[in-house]
């Protein structure tokens, strides 16, 4: 046991258990992906009306020509790719259908094949691309037919995937009246309303589409976007409130009850039932096109939000329920397991064990990039041993580092809202901030210089105001930069050709701006007080060697290629990534390598700074780590507590227009507790941040890139 224990200290100990937690973890993940090798799963690309669509397609075993079978196109929202839509696909594929889970135009590794807009780029992926998916669908061999030629084939999504569900049914139900059958048996949305898909036809409209399919809705009570009220429902006291996260019950609103057949002025409807509903005329330029017909419609109201549909027992059940009715009596004869229970679910098991290689890759880095060091083009990434920054003495000193401690955690949660938004009256509050403290600087600056004259038979004095000349000289350049990046918001990192992903545009600007907080805090306390004390530029491990840096960028990349290539191996042999919820590690293409290049330079920064500031202020220090994680997320954390418990406990969020930038926390947060642990232990290993500051650019930025909307068009 020892000797077990001993081994696993080294570096080559955790790097082979580090190996053993990805191969294990994706062996079973891909185990239970096939369930237990009864279904096939293989990744298909396709070309299609708008351009080239990308899936999973779960093909359980007998399936085919020979044994049709009733098809399931399930899809994600707008941050997400097909592999969010794991739990469906596993579950309705054990269960013997067909699962296409589908990445939409210009998520995942689809393309959206014309040029696209700036100003248009919402308006595409979500309206075609279930329907492009039905179509590829209804013309494939294995897709269940009656005798008239409608395909037997379902569609669904979650968020904006839910829009395209929506739309899908309706165009397909207008290509029908041409057609004379139907490409789309019945379909169920998560986590959408009517709300984006009114651009295309209204509510009325829409349901005239369903006809006699039967039709679901899945409407979390705490979604942080959809299934409000409409604005002549809201009270005084629910109009006042500006944003959406905050409790809903669709079932009580004008247009849920409209979905379950209900006048607008009905009791509350009655949900997790089925029900008879007359669609209403499916009209076009004010003629009816075809009569009123009845299909069934439900609706389940989980206590969810938004992000929580996708990783929740409750969730699918409520579709395996709702595909065991829509499909009663019209499933293949040879279709096996089609009656087990929605309470007979496996999939969370895959996600424990892509939990369990994800956990293995992030553990491999460290102890990979040990080993890379002692290569000699490598090794001089590592520096000579330098001295800890010097730690507060007195009292006041203490209260002082506490204070800056607590400011650098907090500060950057509380501008969260105001940098990802860009909020013109949050940005005229800092920029007026950034002018005083320009001004202030400047004061500074010149004190410090002409009392340090006044001050020449002093050399210890003099010495002292010299420094807080020269750093409020620093504090000033950095205050014109910050007043720069507020004045000037606008124009940067703007959404266009170059940087083509609005939720990554958002993470940068408050990347930046958090830096330069960092910046300042850091030239302060140098300055006014560490230099003093004798620490020396040095000390932060700031090495200018150019030896030094090329080295460190070497490692880094070597070590994220080699982490990279044993992702891309897991997914060809397993058919799996590494992942939990929302948080994923997954294989990108050619434009998500280009993206990452292009905002790489821009993170440098970000986790460069914060490797110096981590380290200057947790190195050396009892429960330093800890503390380094807290100087990273802490605000972050605390943050989300306060917006999703005031949710949860009062109804209404601390923030209630945040929707959206509520949920890029659930995976920029694990991004940052990991880039911490790296900061501090690659600084243990080198004596300086280059490394650090490359690994945690290189690594995170793809990461980032290649799991949310990527348009690679742009014009």
């Amino acid at each position: 046991m020892r000797t077990v224990t001993s081994f696993l200290k080294k570096p080559q100990g955790l790097l082979v258990l580090s190996l053993v937690l990805v191969i294990f973890g994706s062996l079973f993940a891909g185990m239970f992906n096939t369930s237990f090798y009864s279904v096939k799963v293989k990744e298909i690309k396709f070309q299609a009306d708008h351009g080239t669509l990308s899936g999973l397609l779960y093909m359980p075993k007998g399936a085919g020509a020979d044994d049709k079978r009733p098809v399931i196109i399930t899809t994600h929202g707008y941050l997400n790719t097909k592999e969010m839509q794991d739990a469906p696909a596993i579950e309705m594929s054990r269960r013997g259908y067909i699962v296409l889970a589908l990445d939409m135009y210009d998520h995942g590794d689809s393309r959206w094949s014309a040029p696209i807009p700036v100003k248009d780029m919402f308006g595409t992926f979500w309206i075609y691309s279930q329907f492009d998916a039905a179509k590829y669908i209804y013309n494939q061999d294995f897709t269940k037919k009656d005798d008239k030629g409608n395909a037997y084939v379902a569609v669904s999504g979650h968020s904006m995937g839910g829009f395209s569900t929506l739309l899908a049914m309706y165009m397909d139900e207008m290509t029908s009246l041409q057609t004379g059958h139907r490409m789309i048996y019945t379909g169920i949305s998560v986590g959408a309303d009517y709300s984006y898909a009114a651009a295309v036809a209204p509510q009325d409209q829409l349901q005239a589409a369903f006809g006699s399919r039967t039709v679901g809705m899945i409407a979390g009570k705490y979604d942080e976007f959809f299934f409000n009220k409409s604005d002549e429902e809201k009270t005084a006291a629910e109009k006042a409130i500006k944003g959406t996260v905050m409790r809903k019950d669709f079932a009580a609103t004008t247009s849920g009850k409209a979905f379950l057949g209900l006048a607008a002025d009905a009791q509350r409807a009655e949900t997790d039932k089925f029900t008879e509903v007359q669609s209403g005329d499916l009209m076009v330029d004010g003629k009816v096109v075809r009569p009123s017909q009845t299909g069934q419609h439900i609706m389940y109201t989980p206590n969810q939000t938004h992000p929580w549909n996708h990783f929740s027992p409750t969730t699918t059940g409520h579709l395996i329920d709702f595909y065991a009715h829509a499909f009663n009596g019209v499933t293949s004869p040879n279709q096996t397991n089609v009656n087990l229970g929605s309470g007979n679910q496996i999939w969370w098991a895959k996600e424990a064990f892509n939990f369990v290689a994800l956990i293995g890759f992030f553990l491999m880095i460290v102890p990979l990039i040990t080993l890379l060091l002692r290569l000699p083009l490598l090794r001089k990434a590592a520096t000579s041993e330098i001295a800890t920054v010097s730690a507060a003495v007195s009292g006041k000193q203490k209260t002082m580092y506490w204070l800056a401690i607590a400011f650098s955690t907090l500060i950057p949660a509380i501008l969260f809202p105001t940098l990802m938004d860009k909020s013109a009256d949050g940005l005229n509050v800092l920029r007026v901030i950034a002018l005083i403290l320009l001004i202030a600087s400047v004061l500074g600056a010149v004190i410090g210089f002409v009392m340090a004259g006044s001050k020449k038979n002093d050399f210890a004095a003099s010495r002292r105001l010299k420094n807080i000349g020269v750093g409020s000289v620093l504090l000033a350049v950095v205050s014109l930069v910050m007043w720069i990046v507020f004045n000037y918001a606008s124009k940067i990192v703007v959404t266009g050709t170059y940087f083509n992903e609005p939720t990554t545009n958002q993470i940068v600007y408050w990347a930046l701006v958090s830096a330069l907080i960092m910046i300042l805090v850091t030239f302060a306390f140098h300055y006014f007080s560490k230099k003093d004390a004798g620490t020396r530029f040095s000390d932060y491990g700031i090495s200018l060697n150019v030896g030094t840096i090329l080295a460190s960028l070497a490692t880094a990349v070597v070590a994220v290629v080699i982490g990279y290539a044993l992702l891309f191996a897991m997914q060809a042999i397993f058919g799996t990534d590494f992942r939990i919820w929302t948080f994923a590690v997954r294989t990108f293409e050619q434009a998500h390598f280009v993206t990452a290049l292009r905002y790489a330079p821009l993170f440098l920064i970000y986790y460069f700074v914060s490797a110096v500031a981590l380290n200057a202020n947790t190195r050396g220090k009892r429960g330093g780590m800890f503390l380094a994680i807290v100087l990273n997320v802490g605000g972050l954390v605390l943050w989300m507590l306060a917006q999703y418990g005031k949710d949860f406990i009062t109804g209404v969020a601390l923030y209630p227009g945040q929707a959206l930038n509520g949920i890029l926390l659930f995976a920029l947060v694990p991004c940052l507790i990991i880039a911490a642990v790296y900061a501090r232990k690659l600084f243990e290993k080198t004596n300086n941040v280059w490394l650090a500051a490359f690994v945690n650019t290189l690594l995170f930025t793809m990461v980032t890139v290649a799991n949310t909307v990527l348009f690679w068009n742009l014009v």
